[in-house]
């Protein structure tokens, strides 16, 4: 049985977790051999620029927005820029791509079972968004379940075990971020709330720096095998010419700033304060970029990402 000490150590591994990180010059949140670029910053700088120039409440304060771009068109090198990008800012859905590379990195190392419905759990968090396929996804991560309130002893016990993800992000040096909670549309419930009054951080937490990193690393292959990147891009991909539905993951996000001849590889993410998106875009000539946009407080402008998107994209 663990002491109240080790549980202690775990609580303060969460809570540096959480800690904002800003990065260095020298590389983009962990990503080997990244290299910061001025001609990226002046992209980002300019987009930024332009969603603070709006009139009324498509204003987007640079408070207000975190954007990452990556340039993959050097794989070996990778240039990046970034607005706030080591802000720890609340996720939404995008915290699912955090949970498909760590689902995979336990299948690989046989921690997790390659089921049909583990496979079929996956792809609808993924494709469709679902939480309650994310739900099933995290408790085969993490051997926990939600359920009826906890004593204090079990609760802390359940707590570490749902600190599982976080512990591998944090071993790959990932920073700022925080993947221990299940997305609700009409929760939580039970020990879940519990735990959310116990313990801090009260609220799953992402950067635009770390999610770029991620889905670069998707993108060049790196984040568990080769075999498995490719079937998690598979999830990923969008058709950015099909038509809009509510739910679609394209529409009011980076895939509406896409033309004819470009690719997308995409997982957005929004709420009723937030939206969000992490997308890989392949430019017409084969050259691949990673664009990462977080806006607070403007949920309803579904023009606010395409906008940033765009810019960058039309510069680029």
């Amino acid at each position: 049985m663990r002491t109240f000490e080790s549980w202690a150590r775990w609580l303060a591994f969460a809570c540096v977790l959480a800690t904002p990180w800003r990065g260095t010059a020298a590389t983009l949140a962990g990503l080997a051999g990244s290299r910061a670029d001025a001609r990226l910053q002046g992209l980002v700088d300019a987009a930024v620029a332009e969603a603070g120039s709006r009139a009324g409440t498509n204003r987007i304060g640079a408070d207000q927005i975190a954007v990452t771009l990556v340039d993959l068109a050097e794989p070996a090198a990778p240039k990046w820029a970034a607005h706030r990008g080591g802000e720890a800012i609340y996720p939404a859905s995008v915290v699912k791509l955090f949970y498909l590379v760590a689902a995979h990195r336990w299948m690989e190392d046989g921690r997790l079972a390659e089921t049909d419905e583990a496979t079929r759990a996956l792809r609808d968090m993924i494709v469709d968004s679902s939480n309650d396929a994310t739900h099933h996804v995290v408790d085969l991560l993490t051997d926990t379940t939600s359920g009826p309130e906890l004593a204090p002893d079990a609760l802390a016990a359940w707590h570490a075990r749902r600190n599982a993800v976080n512990r591998y992000f944090g071993s790959l040096g990932y920073a700022g971020i925080n993947c221990n909670k299940k997305p609700w549309c009409e929760g939580p419930y039970g020990r879940e709330v519990q735990a959310i009054r116990a313990f801090e951080p009260k609220r799953n937490l992402l950067t635009t720096d770390a999610t770029a990193r991620l889905m670069a690393e998707i993108a060049l292959d790196r984040a568990v095998t080769p075999a498995r990147c490719a079937r998690m891009r598979g999830l990923l991909s969008r058709d950015i010419s099909a038509p809009a539905t509510p739910e679609d993951q394209v529409h009011g996000f980076v895939g509406s700033a896409l033309r004819p001849g470009m690719k997308l590889w995409s997982k957005a993410g929004w709420t009723s304060q937030t939206r969000h998106d992490a997308a890989l875009v392949e430019l017409p000539g084969g050259r691949r970029v990673v664009l990462v946009v977080f806006t607070e407080n403007h949920a309803n402008d579904e023009g606010a990402i395409p906008r940033v998107a765009r810019t960058v994209l039309e510069r680029l």
